[in-house]
């Protein structure tokens, strides 16, 4: 089954946005889709077990989603569609490059199944 690199992107996008939504909501005082600061962000607001242990779990995922994004959340007051759009830029890129890795291995494995 082949799939387009536009549903990858669509879904990866998706996926991406809803885990900063969701971690938001679970770890942070306010609700908000983007990070008020880099600081914050990377850090741990409450000292509860469960979300001490769960985000330090999920720190690795959040190092590739945001980590490059940092200096876009250390501006001042940045518009706000200006942050929605880097992340989601630098998402789509992410999601390409997972897409060309992934059919680079089934490639590998087709070729190798075949020979």
């Amino acid at each position: 089954m082949r799939t387009s690199r536009k549903k990858i992107v669509a879904f990866f996008l998706i996926a991406a946005f809803a885990f900063l939504f969701i971690y938001n909501v679970i770890f942070r005082s306010t609700v908000r889709l983007i990070p008020e600061s880099a600081v914050s962000f990377f850090g741990t607001e409450s000292l509860v077990g469960w979300k001490h242990t769960l985000s330090t779990i999920l720190y690795p995922i959040k190092m590739v989603l945001v980590g490059p994004m940092v200096p876009l959340l250390n501006l001042q007051d940045p518009p706000p569609p200006f942050l929605v759009i880097g992340f989601a830029f630098y998402w789509t890129i992410l999601a390409l490059v997972v897409y060309y890795v992934i059919g680079k291995i089934k490639q590998a494995q087709k070729n190798r199944i075949s020979s």
